[in-house]
């Protein structure tokens, strides 16, 4: 697998990072490689608009955008690139990510992003399907996930409560 990161996660602000680290921890525990960036979609426009530009050269072949508030960044990014944008709701505000869910999920039709859970498990489930998009063309990749899987039935299997009855 190439050194070169083929996930990039991206998020508004560093205090976001608290949730996106889900994501990167994800990736790193199937050997992807990634990169961690702030890109702020209202105090970095012209970064946020090159890096979505470069995004496919750079040889990124999924994005995982973590934004709070009006979460301009997923929808902004995905209007700039055919790279698939995968979107976490940050709780950021008062609203406590609803708002950021609200604005990710209501892409207008022909610019798609996929849109996740809000906060901490749904930066870890972009990471998961990040890995399962990438695997679509990665045997090695595909065997990884689905023993990933198995050992997460078995961990619950092995918690039966029947032996408490």
């Amino acid at each position: 697998m190439s050194t070169s990161p083929l996930v990039g996660v991206v998020m508004g602000s560093r205090s976001d990072y608290k949730v996106m680290k889900a994501a990167v921890t994800v990736l790193q525990e199937f050997g992807v490689p990634c990169e961690a960036r702030v890109v702020s979609a209202h105090r970095t426009p012209d970064l946020l608009m090159e890096y979505a530009a470069t995004a496919e050269q750079r040889g990124l072949r999924v994005i995982i955008a973590g934004a709070g508030g009006a979460a301009h960044l997923p929808g902004m990014l995905a209007a700039k690139t055919v790279v698939p944008v995968l979107g976490v709701p940050v709780p950021a505000t008062m609203l406590q990510g609803t708002d950021s869910l609200l604005s990710i999920v209501q892409m207008p039709k022909g610019v798609p992003v996929g849109t996740l859970a809000i906060g901490e498990a749904g930066a870890m489930n972009a990471g998961l399907l990040a890995v399962a998009i990438l695997a679509t063309t990665d045997d090695r990749l595909r065997e990884k996930l689905k023993a990933w899987r198995a050992a997460r039935t078995a961990a619950v299997l092995a918690e039966s409560l029947e032996d408490e009855a």
